[in-house]
């Protein structure tokens, strides 16, 4: 895979390998000083179920990352001046508009876009690859791995899907064969597992679609706020993304790559901003970006985004790489010296990964285990199959496994915490009873207080809302 700056070590398993069965060492690491960047609410102190209070562990960055103190900063310094952007001759107006275009220059320079390529923000990275599907050549079909999260899965109307080898070689193997077999318009694939943090060879898998004349689209949700990626070098042609995971959490995302498809296709929103002349019987569209920014832009979202791309594009070279390899690293010997834990990949011989790990823990549910650590030792991790349905069942949880994901506030106590939670966990049980309540596991009673700005009953629709996906 081309990355620049922050390409990450080879890191191998500990515990018990999903697929191959093999138990391999892995020595833990110092961890370098951090946190790397100053992060919102970091270690804040959160209840738990004996009336004790710890700084929260915060080990659910793949989900969604808070944000970075910067880009808050950022934000207060925009909102005195929030207001619609383009067509306004207010002074709010045109500040708003400025910081809106300027913003996609910052996001072009963060993923090393070619010069020609269009940035056209949206809600998220689920938004852009939904947007990219319809702009795909009619008729045209999209090659996908069965490994990738539903939103790499669902959008794609004509959808050929490649069954992932035991290997990443021959998986490889199989997707070139796939796309020599029959001509495909684009083959669309994950920079990263969101399950097990595997990486992709983004390099290589984008000549092999080019080789066969398809394009290449990368679901960079998880990513870019890992490593570095830059569009000219790797040859990818559509990079898709979200601010929620970049430390940007106001809802909006980007769709960056090449511009003939973006212009010949419908707009993806058809309303004020997408045109150029509007009569009753016919209607002239503008060109992309705006073709498919219909409506009033989520201003505030896009500049955060371009914000958090600016600051972590500026920190020092390899700095978040070492960071988060030690991290791993560290979680991945602590876990193998608990018995009945099992770390979940996806090929033996990948050779790079980021910071998310999946891992079971024998005998028990991962809700349970979960919602555990929620409220005895105030660490955050996710439970359930992670949108990636296919993936979990082929790696054996169909129920559901637990994922730890760390980020630039991540420190190696918050590790340790997972680690003791987890061992204290199978020697000795818990101290709390739990029982599956709407849905989900909880403590009974929990007797935690919430902020007195949290509604006291959200009811059971929207607690329990899908548990374990």
């Amino acid at each position: 895979m081309t990355l620049t700056a922050r390409r990450t070590a080879p890191v191998q398993p500990t515990t018990h390998c999903a697929r191959s069965g093999r138990a391999e060492r892995v020595h833990a690491a110092p961890v370098p000083a951090g946190p790397l960047l100053p992060i919102v609410g970091a270690g804040s102190p959160v209840p738990l179920v004996t009336g004790a209070e710890r700084p929260y562990a915060n080990l659910d960055y793949a989900a969604s990352a808070p944000p970075l103190q910067a880009v808050a900063d950022h934000v207060d310094e925009l909102l005195p001046y929030y207001a619609s952007v383009h067509r306004g001759a207010g002074y709010a107006s045109q500040v708003c508009t400025r910081v809106y275009e300027g913003a996609r220059a910052a996001v072009a320079e963060f993923v090393d876009a070619r010069s020609d390529d269009v940035v056209v923000f949206t809600r998220n990275t689920t938004d852009a690859l939904n947007l990219l599907a319809g702009c795909v050549p009619a008729g045209g079909e999209v090659v996908v791995l069965d490994i990738e999260h539903h939103a790499n899965l669902l959008p794609w109307r004509h959808r050929r899907v490649v069954e992932a080898a035991a290997t990443l070689e021959r998986t490889l193997a199989r997707v070139e064969a796939e796309l020599a077999r029959r001509p495909a318009a684009l083959l669309a694939v994950t920079g990263t597992s969101n399950v097990t943090g595997e990486q992709l060879p983004l390099g290589l898998l984008s000549r092999i679609a080019h080789r066969h004349g398809a394009r290449i689209a990368v679901d960079a949700a998880q990513l870019v706020p890992h490593r570095r990626i830059d569009l000219v070098a790797s040859q990818v042609d559509y990079l898709a993304f979200s601010g929620h995971k970049l430390y940007a959490p106001w809802g909006a995302g980007a769709l960056v790559g090449r511009r003939d498809w973006l212009d010949e296709a419908p707009p993806y929103l058809a309303g004020g901003g997408a045109v150029r002349e509007v009569g009753l019987d016919e209607v002239r569209w503008t060109s992309a970006p705006a073709r498919h920014e219909g409506g009033s832009p989520n201003v505030v979202g896009v500049a955060a985004l371009a914000r958090a791309c600016q600051v972590i594009g500026a920190l020092p070279e390899g700095s978040l790489e070492a960071h988060e390899s030690a991290l791993r690293r560290r979680l991945l010997a602590g876990l193998g010296d608990v018995p009945g834990v099992q770390v979940h990949r996806i090929w033996p011989d990948s050779s790079s990964a980021v910071g998310v790990v999946a891992f079971s823990v024998r005998g028990y549910a991962p809700g349970h285990v979960a919602a555990y650590l929620s409220a005895e030792h105030a660490v955050g991790v996710r439970d359930g199959k992670f949108c990636a349905h296919p993936l979990a069942a082929r790696l054996g949880f169909p129920d559901g496994a637990l994922r730890a994901s760390f980020g630039l506030a991540t420190t190696a106590d918050d590790v340790d915490r997972l680690v003791t939670g987890i061992d204290t966990l199978v020697r000795n049980g818990t101290n709390w009873s739990y029982d599956v309540v709407d849905g989900r596991y909880e403590p009974v009673p929990d007797p935690r207080p919430w902020p007195e700005w949290v509604p006291s009953d959200v009811g059971p629709v929207t607690r329990g809302c899908q548990p374990g996906t």
